[in-house]
């Protein structure tokens, strides 16, 4: 690892923006897929679970490995890994876009989450070892936050863009001249980072540990909350609780772990982790319901939703430059807190929307709903970065990165759950005889099977099942509420001790182990 502690030159600058590729891509990538969604159910039939399967196991897989990768980069070298992860992204998007059934498409989507899960660490934690001067530092954090928001707001458009012309599969293909171009050019522009420190045993008992406790403990939960109570994937909820637990041992034992849980003692580290957990759970849980209700309640095209979708950016550019400009005067505690009270009025809104509702109430709630939070992640990514040792980088911005990739997979899953369950209870009983079964699972299984039904049977089925969707929808922006209302609590909470504008710009491993020593104290 190189040892260089001054300014960064031309050479670090470029290397930046290649890193900034990868992150823009992954940040899209949601956002393409959900203006997909309605074309896919059209298209393969997915039932209910498996479109949630479809859209939330790239986000499972994902957060399932980051802390192992995150480790091994650590490892292996960094730049390698992002390499290895660029190269399996570009097979993956290829498969994903020739899938020929839900099944097929839902193996794809684990393919890329596992080759995320090899780009996204090394990203943030070469920033952390390339920019060593603070201030220089925290212009490539912002610049790599700044990037994540606007691939959130590109990817609706590029896939609506994309579906008003080709087939659903396109939206798959964004990625693929992307990560060429970095395979290309990360060899040239970008150094080499290790740990030379880290050169026990890989903990590979660890990385199983941490993969097995997410995935049946999600499938537990969305399966319980659309299909109602089944002795299955109740087993299946609580044995990842169990090996959850099991994982938590195993880092605390083990000689050489994946993550030194020493690291959540540090409230600065812990604090904005989990602000940025929850935040990503609000916005990214009700993404989807916003995206459907253009498309398949108010019957807009791809690309129409798409540019009426980037309304809500509005609201999300004013809250990240008052966030900026009262940072230096306002605790960090108090800024996020309020995020998220703001946040929740946002859910409270989303509450009045119905099929009927004019458009601008739906576009303002997602304003107020994104503003909030967001703008409680703009000071996160410094603290995150700078609160760990410089030899645990990876590690630590595969921990952070896991939270939030674990936080928009649970928001997209329980949210979505919430508003499945209610979807089907409501059309229980209410479809005409002979109306396909397909028009329960989804909205877009509705919409696909009224434009067949002979006279006011199809209007009548898309009315109803357009009214089960926006009951669906109330109730999961009751349920955001809550979390968001509780955030705030949770974000004073952990975040009170930091004064104004303290992200912190380089902490050591004495800082680090003050703060530790401190938490500590205090709970004593």
């Amino acid at each position: 690892m190189t040892a260089t502690t001054g300014r960064a030159g031309r050479r670090e600058w470029i290397g930046l923006a290649v890193l900034l590729l990868p992150t823009l891509v992954l940040s899209m990538d949601m956002g393409v897929l959900f203006f997909a969604v309605p074309y896919i159910s059209t298209e393969l039939a997915p039932s209910g679970t498996q479109q949630l399967w479809i859209m939330d196991m790239y986000s499972f897989l994902l957060a399932g490995l980051l802390i192992t990768m995150g480790a091994l980069g650590d490892r292996i070298g960094r730049r390698r890994l992002l390499m290895i992860g660029a190269a399996g992204f570009t097979v993956a998007s290829l498969l994903a876009a020739w899938s020929g059934s839900a099944e097929q498409l839902i193996a794809a989507r684990a393919l890329l989450g596992a080759a995320g899960a090899t780009v996204m660490p090394s990203t943030l934690a070469l920033i952390r070892n390339t920019f060593h001067d603070p201030k220089q530092r925290q212009v490539a954090l912002g610049a790599w936050g700044g990037v994540l928001t606007a691939g959130a707001t590109l990817g609706p458009v590029a896939g609506g863009l994309l579906l008003d012309h080709y087939w659903w599969g396109s939206a798959f293909l964004v990625a693929v001249p992307v990560m060429v171009l970095v395979l290309l050019t990360a060899p040239v522009l970008l150094p080499e980072y290790r740990t030379p420190a880290r050169t026990g045993r890989f903990d590979l008992p660890g990385a199983v540990l941490s993969l097995a406790a997410i995935l049946p403990l999600v499938y537990g939960v969305k399966t319980l909350a659309v299909d109602g109570w089944s002795p299955l994937p109740a087993l299946a909820t609580a044995a990842g609780l169990l090996i959850a637990v099991a994982f938590v041992w195993r880092q605390r034992t083990a000689a050489n772990p994946l993550i030194d849980l020493s690291l959540f003692r540090i409230r600065t580290f812990s604090g904005a982790i989990s602000v940025n957990t929850l935040a990503m759970f609000a916005m990214m849980g009700f993404a989807l319901f916003t995206s459907q209700y253009l498309q398949l309640v108010k019957g807009m095209s791809p690309f129409t939703a798409s540019l009426w979708s980037l309304v809500p950016s509005v609201g999300v550019g004013a809250a990240v430059g008052i966030s900026s400009a009262l940072a230096g005067k306002v605790r960090p505690a108090a800024l996020m807190g309020g995020g998220f009270v703001v946040g929740a009025a946002g859910f409270a809104m989303m509450t009045q929307v119905g099929p009927h509702s004019p458009l601008a109430l739906i576009l303002t709630a997602a304003g107020v709903l994104a503003a909030g939070t967001v703008g409680t992640m703009t000071m996160t990514a410094e603290m995150v970065v700078s609160a760990a040792p410089a030899e645990q980088a990876g590690a630590a911005s595969a921990t952070s990165e896991t939270a939030v990739e674990l936080g928009s997979s649970l928001g997209i899953a329980l949210l979505g759950a919430a508003g499945a369950a209610v979807y089907r209870h409501q059309l229980d009983g209410a479809l005409p005889a002979g109306v396909d079964g397909a028009a329960r699972d989804t909205l877009g299984g509705a919409v696909s099977v009224a434009a067949h039904l002979p006279g006011r049977l199809g209007p009548d089925l898309l009315e109803t099942a357009r009214g089960a969707f926006t009951d669906g929808l109330h109730v999961a922006a009751v349920v955001g509420l809550v979390f968001a209302l509780g955030a705030a609590l949770l974000a004073h909470r952990l975040l009170r001790h930091l004064p104004a504008a303290t992200a912190p710009a380089a902490v050591d491993t004495e800082a680090v182990s003050a703060e530790v020593a401190e938490t500590e104290a205090v709970a004593a």
